[in-house]
């Protein structure tokens, strides 16, 4: 015996709405997290105040070299010796001759510390660097 559907044959089709919806929140997801990605921040290490200054136009391919109030050099996450930074600056100084680089140094690190970065530097021929600060606290405005 043959049973009737009540709701006739028609077969039913893939939802895309709730399809497209998942895929744009990824995609939002993603964006926001390379934008986080791409300044490299260490989050454990506080920047100078700076009342003056600009706000750099950010490059393709700029290091940026985060340094530690313990003297320890992250750079893409990793952490790097003297040796290591000069021969990974050297290679990128050969492929790339006006190489930007962007100094974050911990307010409470020493100079030491800093000097020892700008030294690899100058090793390496990396003359495009810039100093990362931060507004003074309450002032809403960047650094001009």
């Amino acid at each position: 015996m043959k049973f009737q559907s009540q709701f006739g044959s028609e077969r039913t089709g893939i939802q895309l709405a709730p399809m497209i919806d998942i895929v744009f929140l990824l995609l939002i997801f993603f964006i926001v997290l390379w934008n986080y990605a791409r300044f490299e921040t260490e989050i454990d290490i506080s920047v100078p105040a700076a009342t003056s200054g600009e706000t750099p136009k950010r490059t393709i391919g700029e290091i940026v070299v985060n340094v530690h109030k313990d003297g320890k050099i992250v750079i893409e996450g990793v952490s790097k010796s003297e040796p290591e930074l000069l021969k990974m600056f050297n290679d990128i100084v050969a492929a790339y001759p006006d190489q930007a680089l962007i100094l974050r140094g911990d307010r409470a690190a020493s100079f030491d510390h800093i000097v020892k970065v700008l030294n690899v530097c100058k090793q390496a021929n990396i003359w495009n660097i810039s100093f990362a600060t931060s507004p003074p606290e309450g002032d809403n405005n960047p650094p001009k």
